[in-house]
């Protein structure tokens, strides 16, 4: 069982990460993470360690700079807080920018140790996104 001062610490923790997320402040992010590491259920990427998360966040706003998202709702765990949450934004970056918008809900399992967020586990549906970018809907 988790007790109620340790629910609160983590729920503040992940309403942080995705409010830093949201404004591009990646240090404020990193702080968040005792361990960063990202995992893309969907896409099979990992991103382990400082430089490699990093490298990710950069490039997901080089391809759709107003990336943001819109929780929904946070459910606990044990070990891990879960984040329901709509993902929208433009793809407006890379030579196949369509400019054409997406919206999808999407689930974040976020792990944590003693200090902090261990992962971000990310599941969405590749489709939802692709058909939206694509055409434009």
């Amino acid at each position: 069982m988790v007790d109620d001062d340790r629910r609160s610490w983590r729920e503040a923790l992940v309403r942080e990460h995705m409010r830093a997320e949201n404004e591009q402040r990646w240090d404020d992010v990193m702080t968040t993470l005792s361990s960063p590491r990202y995992e893309l259920v969907a896409s099979g990427q990992v991103f382990d360690g400082d430089a490699q998360v990093r490298e990710y966040w950069l490039r997901g706003r080089e391809l759709v700079p107003d990336q943001r998202n819109e929780l929904i709702a946070l459910h606990h765990g044990d070990d891990s807080v879960i984040a329901e949450f709509w993902l929208r934004g433009t793809h407006r970056g890379g030579p196949d920018a369509t400019g054409h918008t997406f919206e999808a809900r999407m689930v974040a399992v976020f792990e944590f140790d003693d200090t902090g967020i261990v992962c971000e586990r990310v599941y969405w549906d590749r489709q939802t996104i692709n058909e939206q970018l694509l055409g434009g809907a």
